[in-house]
């Protein structure tokens, strides 16, 4: 049959890879990325068995030589997530504010090797305490607020000393935004910007990061009950219109930059957020998001570097300024191997 006579036909606008590029409405860069680094103690790098061609990386060596490839491909943000020994790990967490901790060292490190490097936190007391949660668990299971903050607020300063310039609370304890912007002013922290975890979901998709960091929530007892999950805190996956009040708090008490995590299953609140504020938006492709599409690529169901690009560019069409993924490395080195 013959077409019909159609004055607009979209695919002219499609016809050939320079047009394509010309008319391309979302670029992706490597300057989109923050690559998330696990960093434990030992001398050698740890593979993580559920997250294929991700390490525990060793201080010093191992880290900075990881960082020294992602500057190489145009990466130069990092988020540094610490692996604590079990035996610095109490029931209030406080080895996360110890000046000389493996954050904090971490920090002074990547700072003192790449002073340009743009080095964000993790605000969360989850990798340092006995319950696995994010904030202090109190014997009758109640997940604990004020006092939590309290102990974020000395994290946050702690971390700032050490260097770090992007301070990244990830616990969903209530006013905790508000706080940490006092507590780094009253030190003169002034410059040190924060990136709440604004709409952080109760996600199934963090199991391959919990293995990572051994931060998921230990079984209770008769004398001291663990919630079994992180649902009294972190958002309901059901609900969209609770990130919005979440976002108007965060904003209201001094956020610099707003985090939904995760990214793919939630463009819809990443959109909702990109909406809704001036703010800049991160987004957090997570663990269990790399470790599916690893999967997928290992067993020849999908092309992994184009499903990876592709939901980049997905989560950067949503609305997000940065993106956090573990495959920043590999994508940037995709992204100029395109060009």
């Amino acid at each position: 049959m013959v077409p019909q006579d159609l004055p607009s036909r979209p695919r002219r606008n499609r016809r050939s890879p320079t047009v394509r590029k010309a008319f391309r409405e979302t670029i992706l860069t490597p300057d989109n990325f923050i690559y998330p680094i696990f960093v434990h103690e030992g001398d050698e790098n740890i593979p993580i068995g559920s997250m294929p061609g991700q390490d525990r990386l060793s201080f010093k060596n191992g880290m900075i030589k990881q960082v020294r490839e992602a500057r190489a491909a145009g990466v130069n943000q990092v988020v540094v997530f610490p692996k604590t020994p079990d035996n610095l790990k109490t029931a209030c967490g406080k080895e996360a504010f110890n000046p000389n901790g493996l954050a904090q060292r971490s920090i002074s490190l990547l700072k003192d090797t790449f002073p340009d490097l743009e080095v964000y936190t993790d605000v969360a007391l989850d990798p340092y305490n006995t319950m696995g949660h994010d904030g202090m668990v109190r014997s009758d299971g109640v997940v604990m607020n004020d006092e939590t903050v309290y102990y974020l607020c000395q994290q946050a300063v702690s971390q700032a000393r050490a260097g770090a310039d992007v301070i990244s609370p990830s616990d969903m304890m209530d006013g905790r935004v508000g706080a940490i912007r006092q507590a780094l002013d009253d030190e003169g922290f002034t410059n040190v910007a924060i990136m709440s975890y604004t709409a952080k979901y109760n996600s199934a998709y963090y199991g391959p990061f919990r293995d990572a960091l051994a931060s998921a929530p230990r079984p209770g007892s008769e004398d001291w009950k663990i919630p079994k999950d992180k649902a009294e805190y972190q958002m309901d996956p059901a609900n969209y219109r609770e990130c919005l009040r979440e976002a108007a708090l965060d904003e209201q008490e001094g956020a610099d930059i707003m985090m939904v995590k995760p990214a793919g299953a939630y463009l819809d609140i990443i959109r909702a957020l990109r909406d809704s504020t001036t703010l800049p938006i991160s987004a957090y492709q997570v663990s269990g998001e790399y470790s599916m599409l690893k999967a997928a690529a290992a067993a020849g169901y999908l092309n992994e570097r184009d499903a990876v690009l592709e939901s980049l560019i997905a989560i950067k069409r949503a609305g997000a300024d940065l993106t956090l993924t573990y495959y920043a490395i590999d994508a940037a080195k995709w992204i100029q191997e395109g060009n």
